[in-house]
């Protein structure tokens, strides 16, 4: 008999509803990857550096060059100066760099705060590693954070919180008056910040992205995650990396090493080029934009409700009103029936908080919103 370490955990929600969605033929809107191809540009740089050699074990942290260039967009952007050599890892992929992070700093009867409905990889990492999730529940529809009951949650036990700007899967974003609330919070005590910032760069309606970063004290007790699959159509590829303090990258670093060690070595050296063309990155919010006012524009006369998504590739619907179902059940039933594929929210909740909304994923070519569109216009 096998006793299982994480006994409540079965096949992720999206791997569920891809799989549905595709023994259906249903347009799947539910999980998020972009469903258009990368720059080729890259993809030649990958072919031009395996080319040139670079097949080895990549330095533990991560390509120097790459580190570098990171280390100057950051500062550029957010006016922190991460020391290249202590303070900034390349990892496999944004879930890999939390799972670590959680890990090295977690201790056994730790208390970790997170934020529902959260991204389903948090939980399962603070209980791996014989920690406690106290959860604060977010609340449609503008998922707002009560920085005076959060206070309240904070006790001699708590080792860390877990924020998530832009959040997945609500499509809000904290502002900096909820940067400045959190950091007189944590301000002289040892609670870490782990602020998983893969969405930093789709930001829509001319906001600005709050990093941590942002923020010197918070950043002195703060570890930032960032994803280059998010930014640059290439999930599948599994890159990103991780900022935050030598005190903390020291301990980051002793757990990455037995973990993946490094990254993939080519795919490095050509972010490091392809980067240097700072549009590469600083294009996307409008990119992104424009995908979501088209899909909201497809959308506007359903009968679903729905605020604009003010950040991420992620779109939240409530059908409040026009069904009484479960949202787990009727994100079954508009795949089957209507051949169309989401992601019920309460899923992201610890107790299941049904408030009757589903997430859609609009990284999709046009054609595809169109479609989808008409679907949700007819149901």
């Amino acid at each position: 008999m096998i006793l299982s370490k994480l006994p409540n955990v079965g096949t992720t929600i999206f791997t569920t509803m891809s799989k549905l969605a595709t023994e259906v033929g249903a347009v799947n809107l539910g999980q998020g990857f972009p469903g258009f191809a990368m720059d080729m540009q890259l993809g030649k740089l990958v072919e031009h550096h395996i080319n040139k050699g670079h097949n080895q074990y990549a330095p533990m942290p991560g390509v120097l060059e790459l580190r570098q260039l990171l280390a100057a967009k950051i500062k550029k952007m957010y006016g922190h100066e991460y020391a290249v050599a202590d303070e900034i890892t390349i990892t496999a992929g944004g879930t890999q760099a939390i799972y670590t992070a959680i890990t090295a700093l977690v201790h056994e009867g730790d208390e970790v705060i997170l934020f529902a409905p959260a991204y389903d990889c948090y939980a399962p990492a603070v209980e791996l590693n014989g920690g406690k999730c106290v959860w604060y529940n977010l609340q449609y529809p503008e998922y707002k954070v009560n920085w005076e009951q959060v206070k309240k949650l904070v006790n001699h036990r708590t080792r860390m919180i877990v924020i998530n700007t832009p959040h997945n899967p609500t499509g809000t974003c904290l502002s900096s008056n909820d940067m400045r609330e959190l950091e007189k919070i944590v301000s002289g005590t040892d609670i870490i910040i782990l602020s998983d910032e893969v969405y930093e760069h789709i930001v829509f309606d001319g906001q600005q992205h709050q990093s941590v970063a942002r923020y010197p004290k918070l950043a002195a007790q703060s570890m930032a995650v960032y994803s280059f699959g998010k930014t640059f159509h290439n999930t599948g590829w599994k890159m990103g990396y991780i900022c935050g303090p030598a005190e903390l990258m020291n301990e980051f670093r002793k757990v990455h090493q037995f973990n993946v060690f490094s990254c993939n070595t080519p795919v490095q050296y050509a972010l490091a080029d392809y980067m240097q063309d700072e549009n590469k990155y600083l294009a996307l919010p409008k990119f992104y934009e424009e995908k979501r006012n088209h899909f909201l524009n497809e959308i506007k006369n359903s009968r679903f409700k729905f605020s604009p998504s003010a950040g991420t590739y992620f779109q939240s619907l409530c059908y409040q009103g026009m069904f009484e179902e479960k949202d787990t059940d009727l994100a079954i039933r508009l795949t089957k029936e209507f051949k169309i594929a989401s992601i019920p929210c309460s899923v992201f909740y610890p107790d299941q908080l049904d408030e009757k909304v589903l997430r859609f994923c609009f990284a999709k070519d046009e054609e595809v919103l169109a479609q989808a569109g008409s679907i949700l216009r007819n149901i």
